[in-house]
């Protein structure tokens, strides 16, 4: 009897385990029928590789960087100048005796000479505005322009602003329907955001590279007066001047302008003029002709520890009026000289490139407040902005004439030699108007209001002719410093290459 029990248990229990296997069976074989592998279901899901995909900001949804590029293409333009120059010359073998015997004596002849440019630009209206830099069609005598459907045609300068790079063209002839592109906001951009830069280098014809947002408001770099760039290492090479930086909302963001390499191409470090410098450029070109400013008539500069203690402020924030000029706006307003500037327009201020840039992007006759630190103590004012004279506007701080040596310099003006009791014995110089606490140029000794008369024992007369000569490479070069009725040598080092 015990052993036919233990076999009935032994039967139900294999029963048991086959319908258990059955049932596991079943289940895993209609799972695999109700979902694909995870390979197919990402496939299904996503139609692009992840790498050529990205998400607009403030969208959920996947766009492809093939479609953003093949939209931001059709506004995309290249620009060709042409610069007529004439010069006099002998005729060839005037120095021969028999050319001389037959012709006579040696003539000077008239030749002309036409040099071209390549660039780039961006459709900015269906009218056939053009977006480009000044320096792509600096000085040119026709100006031609190519669209992304090889059709060419000839465009007008209608203003120029060589203190921004930027440039404002028209289209010429019957063009039919353009594509221009949207403007986006600039100052969205948040670092290793993805952008496009889109341009024509080297004359290749219409070319597309991705980077990311590598850094943004660079100022101090020398290369236009007012800077605000967005730093990029998206491929920027000669040719793809005046070129549009796309987000990925596939909205223009920037306008491509240089580059910081030491062999002349692509090195990783591009930058581009924001949307939110260019918008203003572009409107007062259109309204007026030119790019009117705003005017405070102050001298301003930077704060570093030394001026802190010599003055007692509390930090090195905001800019220090230097001088104020008789009449301006400013003197109306109340400023003095030894006035700290923190806030401008409802926005603090933090350096001196961006309070320029702010002022002068302001609206003439507007009304702005004001914020200064007077004595410790705070104070609010109200200032109507004057319009920038063309002569303010020739001799307005220049940036840093060598931006890894940290010293910010200017023209050596006539009130720059009144504020600085320049002697009249001196003809030419170069302003300090600022030094960075630990660069090169503090460790020297240089200050601001320090007068640079020499480079190498050799005269300089702007800030232009100190960067050429600063900027040249290896070994150590000195300065000529005159402080006080007094003059001095300094000496630093260059980088090496």
């Amino acid at each position: 009897m015990p052993a036919l029990w233990l076999r009935v248990a032994l039967l139900v229990l294999a029963f048991t385990l086959a319908g258990l296997f059955a049932l596991l069976h079943w289940q895993q074989k209609s799972r695999s029928v109700q979902a694909p592998p995870d390979a197919e279901r990402t496939t299904a899901a996503l139609p692009w590789p992840s790498f050529a995909v990205a998400h607009a900001q403030g969208s959920k949804q996947a766009v492809s960087l093939a479609e953003i590029a093949e939209r931001a293409t059709k506004s995309v333009v290249s620009v060709s100048s042409t610069q007529v120059t004439r010069a006099t010359g002998a005729l060839p073998f005037e120095s021969d005796p028999l050319f001389r015997h037959f012709f006579g004596p040696h003539q000077e002849v008239p030749r002309e000479r036409r040099e071209r440019g390549l660039g780039s630009g961006v459709i900015v209206s269906a009218d056939g505005t053009i977006l480009t830099n000044s320096h792509v069609v600096e000085k040119a005598s026709e100006i031609m322009v190519i669209l992304p459907d090889q059709r060419e045609f000839e465009a007008e300068l209608l203003g120029a602003d060589p203190k921004t790079d930027l440039a404002v063209l028209k289209l010429q002839g019957d063009f039919g329907k353009l594509t221009p592109l949207e403007m986006g906001d600039s100052k969205r951009l948040r670092l290793a955001d993805v952008v496009l830069a889109i341009g024509n280098p080297f004359g290749l014809g219409q070319t597309v590279t991705m980077g990311i947002v590598s850094a943004t408001s660079r100022a101090g770099m020398g290369i236009v007066d007012y800077e605000d760039f967005i730093q990029t290492d998206a491929a920027i090479n000669p040719g793809n001047s005046g070129g549009a930086m796309v987000d990925m909302e596939g909205k223009l963001v920037g306008i491509n302008t240089a580059i910081l390499s030491r062999t002349g191409g692509y090195q990783g470090i591009g930058f581009a003029i924001p949307t939110s410098m260019a918008r203003p450029v572009l409107r007062s070109i259109l309204e007026h002709g030119k790019v009117v400013r705003g005017w405070l008539g102050v001298g301003i500069q930077s704060i570093d520890e030394d001026l802190k203690k010599a003055l007692g402020l509390r930090s090195t924030e905001g800019v220090l009026i230097s001088s104020v000029e008789p009449g301006s706006p400013a003197e109306k307003a109340g400023l003095e000289r030894g006035d700290v500037v923190i806030s401008f327009a409802g926005k603090s201020v933090d350096t001196l490139s961006r309070f320029r840039n702010r002022v002068a992007a302001t609206p003439p006759g507007s009304r702005q407040r004001i914020e200064i630190l007077r004595d410790g103590k705070e104070r609010t004012l109200s200032v109507e902005l004057g319009t920038l004279p063309a002569a303010e506007a020739e001799r307005a701080p220049q940036p840093d004439a060598a931006p890894s040596f940290g010293m910010e310099v200017a023209p050596l003006s006539p009130a720059a030699r009144t504020e600085l009791n320049v002697p009249d014995s001196i003809e030419q110089g170069v302003v300090v108007t600022g030094v960075l606490p630990g660069s090169p140029a503090a460790a020297a000794g240089l200050r601001g209001g320090d007068v640079i008369l020499e480079i190498d024992r050799q005269p300089v007369g702007s800030p232009g002719e100190l960067r050429e000569r600063i900027t040249k490479p290896n070994g150590v070069f000195s300065l000529l410093i005159l402080r006080g009725g007094s003059t001095f040598y300094v000496t630093m080092k260059r980088p090496q290459p």
